[in-house]
């Protein structure tokens, strides 16, 4: 009798995943390898196919560090993601405990979650336009609402003020991105055992005591999923800067995304110096995301993991010798 074949199904996950691992590597592999390459070349001007390596391979990463524009463009867009993502993480974790107690029996939750992650859902371009039309200079909500009460004598354009245009666009991405935030958290506290909750009321531990000691350890991995990502788009930050302000008053809302944009677009086309750029954007991302997966690491479960390779190791090397003592007979 012929024995009949195996049904083999692995060549249809292969094929399931061929679209996606092919506009990878297409869309966003190649683009990361040739913006690389063109950083050590001197690759610039309009319709241009041909460039040339650089004699010193470094020469544009070296003018872009020594760029005054660029540090300042730096230290803003650190300044104003820091500023934007602790009340965003902050609110972000108060809102999600209040919605998971079970014992609130808070009406109309879905309600009040849909508002609050609205704001992600709206356009760049519209939210700019939006506080553009609210800080309007001289007519505008914000300045009648301010001249009414008295603040001011008369109508002031407020977006001239450095201050007054970053604390706009923080408060913009904290608005746009800590109900999204929220929602990530809510899934990740769902997850929790109720069991250990129960236990804890049990004991007689309080609200507070259960946020801190149960519901921010078993959403470790969330935070570092939240921390990872807000880092990413926030050193990539780049639309409401570019819609909003389009880096004024003086460079003041200037960052980095909006630096390589003007580089390479703005007049100069200096595509090498604007792959100079993201490249060191890119290390810069790289480098503090790890510092974040090195702090927020589950310590435990790294020991327990080390535990069972030694216990792995003691039984290969019992098996061995167990089967040089059978040789040995």
């Amino acid at each position: 009798m012929k024995k009949k074949k195996s049904l083999s199904y692995a060549k249809w996950g292969y094929i399931f995943v061929a679209p996606a691992t092919i506009a990878f590597l297409i869309f966003s592999l190649y683009p990361i390898l040739f913006t690389a390459v063109l950083g050590f070349t001197d690759f610039k001007g309009v319709a241009t196919t041909t460039f040339h390596f650089l004699k010193d391979p470094f020469e544009n990463y070296k003018a872009i560090l020594s760029s005054g524009l660029f540090r300042k463009a730096l230290a803003n867009t650190f300044g104003m993601w820091i500023c934007n993502f602790i009340p965003q993480i902050g609110l972000a974790l108060l809102l999600a405990a209040w919605f998971t107690r079970t014992h609130h029996n808070l009406k109309g939750q879905g309600a009040f979650k849909v508002l609050m992650y609205m704001p992600n859902i709206i356009t760049a371009a519209t939210v700019a336009i939006l506080f553009n039309a609210l800080f309007g200079y001289p007519m505008g909500p914000v300045n009648d609402i301010l001249v009414k009460l008295g603040i001011f004598a008369k109508p002031v354009e407020m977006l001239r003020n450095k201050m007054v245009a970053r604390g706009v666009i923080v408060f913009i991405q904290f608005w746009m991105w800590y109900g999204y935030t929220m929602i990530v958290l809510i899934s990740g506290i769902l997850g929790i055992s109720p069991e250990i909750f129960e236990s804890a009321a049990i004991d007689g531990a309080n609200g507070w005591q259960t946020f801190w000691k149960i519901t921010i350890p078993n959403i470790r991995t969330i935070l570092l999923f939240t921390l990872v990502t807000s880092l990413i788009g926030g050193l990539q930050m780049f639309d409401i800067p570019r819609l909003f302000q389009n880096g004024n008053p003086d460079n003041a809302t200037l960052t980095t995304s909006l630096f390589i944009y003007n580089q390479a677009f703005s007049g100069s086309y200096m595509y090498n110096r604007a792959s100079a750029a993201s490249m060191i954007m890119f290390v810069i991302i790289c480098f503090f995301s790890a510092i974040m997966f090195y702090f927020l690491r589950d310590k435990d479960e790294i020991a327990e993991n080390k535990i069972m390779r030694r216990q792995e190791k003691e039984y290969r090397k019992q098996l061995k010798a167990q089967k040089r003592m059978e040789a040995g007979r």
